[in-house]
C-alpha cells in the first residue's frame, strides 16, 4: 500500500529540529531547549484497615502540589543580540525588579508553521552560564540560561 503525503503528515512524528522560541513576543534563536515538563509531588497517606480483615495499614498515594517548571535554553553567543536578550533580562533580578515573561516553544511543520506550542507562563531567569572557553576547540560559544515558571500549557494549532 503506497504512503501518501497526507498519511505522512498526519501519522508520522514531527522532526525535532524545526522549532521556534518566543520570549515575551520576540523570536530568539536557541540551539537547544530542555525541561518542558509538567509534574506533581506526591503524598503518601496511611490509614488503618476497617474492612476485609486485611492486616496492616492501607497505603494511598495521592497527588500533591504542582512542581515548578525549570526550563533550560542554550544559544550561541551573537554580537549585539546575546547581551540584549539574556543578560539584560537576568540583570532585572539584581535590582529586585524581576520581569516575568511568557515563553512559547513552537514545534513547526515542513512549512515552518507551528503545529504544537508549549506556553511557559510567568517565566523568569535564575541562572546564566557563560560558555566554557577552550583554546584547543573550534566549537561555537554557547551560553545557557535557566528559567523557572509557574507552569506549562500545551496547545495544538
Amino acid at each position: 500500500m503506497p504512503v501518501t503525503r497526507e498519511t505522512i503528515r498526519n501519522d508520522y512524528p514531527l522532526p525535532l529540529y524545526n522549532y521556534r522560541v518566543e520570549i515575551g513576543g520576540e523570536a530568539v534563536a536557541f540551539t537547544e531547549v530542555s525541561g518542558l515538563n509538567i509534574g506533581y509531588e506526591t503524598s503518601t497517606y496511611k490509614e488503618s484497615q476497617t474492612a476485609n480483615g486485611v492486616p496492616g495499614p492501607r497505603v494511598m498515594i495521592v497527588p500533591g502540589q504542582k512542581q515548578p517548571t525549570k526550563l533550560t535554553l542554550k544559544k550561541g553567543i551573537v554580537r549585539a543580540a546575546s547581551v540584549a536578550h539574556l543578560f539584560n533580562w537576568i540583570r532585572t533580578i539584581q535590582i529586585n525588579q524581576v520581569e516575568k515573561k511568557d515563553v512559547f516553544i513552537r514545534l513547526c511543520d515542513e512549512k515552518g508553521e507551528a503545529v504544537i506550542s508549549w506556553k511557559i507562563s510567568n517565566a523568569f531567569p535564575t541562572k546564566l552560564d557563560a560558555p566554557t572557553f577552550d583554546a584547543k576547540s573550534n566549537d561555537a560559544a554557547i551560553e545557557t540560561m535557566e528559567l523557572v515558571a509557574d507552569g506549562v500549557a500545551i496547545e495544538e494549532s
